[in-house]
């Protein structure tokens, strides 16, 4: 199976399992179909591919990830969700599909966002996972840290607040590490975490790894921003330019950007070398992020 196959392989079956974990909802049949629509209008699921890359990678099964997959790809359902909203990037694209809001408001938008962030918790917690309760509150943990102030929330406000500024590039990769690299660390990390086999030398490779390749993702999503099409990229190009936001492109050229981004994959690649034919998959995965064109 080549790195394609095996991509497409575990989207299907993040797929299948997001479905079996987000039940209609029992009061609002709305507030489901928004969740549903959140989840399902496409994606690259990226985040759970590598959350079951990460779990084989140390000597687990893909059953072992399932949960931390699921959990990981709500969590940035909701962000995105709540990204587009007009009090904050005032999107009406995603995925070439109207944004949660324009299909059906913001109120019910930002209630789906909710949801979705809370079952996330909901789910890694949950008793018939039968995994052993240390590895789950140490699973609930590593996601909280990820996608709260201390990761995703707080580079979304550092983006906000760094709009029409210049900034040094320090601050964006700082920006960018909070932002888009902290889950993605996390859905690393959680991979591992969930089989119970992994050492602290592995999850410090796999970490190392995650770190790297989660910059480089943002770097490449920055370089689409100025380079790709609005029909293949599925949002609006040239979003963050009109935004004035502060970007790679935007501080170190396009060429200066594509240099950092292959210099962050080389890093993070070497860092799976204690793992040696097992990071293939882990090493095919970074291949393709910044290699796609969407």
């Amino acid at each position: 199976m080549n790195t394609l196959e095996y991509i497409k392989s575990l989207q299907t079956r993040a797929s299948a399992a997001l479905q079996t974990r987000l039940e209609n909802s029992p009061y609002s049949a709305r507030l489901g179909d928004a969740m549903h629509y959140a989840v399902h209008n496409g994606g690259k699921r990226i985040r759970p591919v590598l959350a079951y890359a990460s779990a084989e990678a140390v000597g687990g099964t893909l059953a072992d990830a399932d949960s931390c997959a699921c959990a990981v790809e709500m969590i940035h359902a909701y962000s995105l969700v709540h990204d587009d909203l007009p009090a904050m990037d005032d999107d009406k694209l995603r995925r070439g599909q109207a944004t949660c809001h324009i299909k059906f408001d913001e109120a019910t938008a930002i209630l789906a966002g909710d949801a979705l962030q809370t079952l996330a918790f909901e789910i890694l917690a949950h008793p018939e996972e039968n995994r052993d309760p240390a590895l789950s509150l140490e699973m609930i943990e590593t996601l909280a840290q990820a996608s709260g102030w201390h990761g995703m929330v707080g580079g979304q406000s550092l983006d906000i607040e760094g709009a029409g500024k210049h900034i040094k590039e320090d601050d964006l990769i700082l920006m960018h590490r909070l932002k888009t690299g902290a889950l993605i660390n996390a859905s690393v990390k959680l991979g591992a975490i969930s089989t119970g086999l992994a050492s602290k030398d592995m999850l410090d490779s796999l970490e190392k790894f995650a770190e790297c390749i989660g910059l480089a993702f943002q770097i490449k999503d920055d370089i689409l921003d100025v380079e790709g099409v609005t029909e293949v990229l599925g949002k609006q190009q040239g979003k963050d330019q009109t935004l004035n936001k502060p970007t790679y492109p935007s501080i170190l050229g396009m060429e200066g950007a594509r240099t950092r981004m292959q210099a962050l994959f080389d890093e993070g690649t070497q860092a799976l070398s204690i793992f040696g034919k097992d990071a293939e998959k882990l090493q095919g995965i970074a291949s393709f992020i910044i290699e796609r064109k969407h």
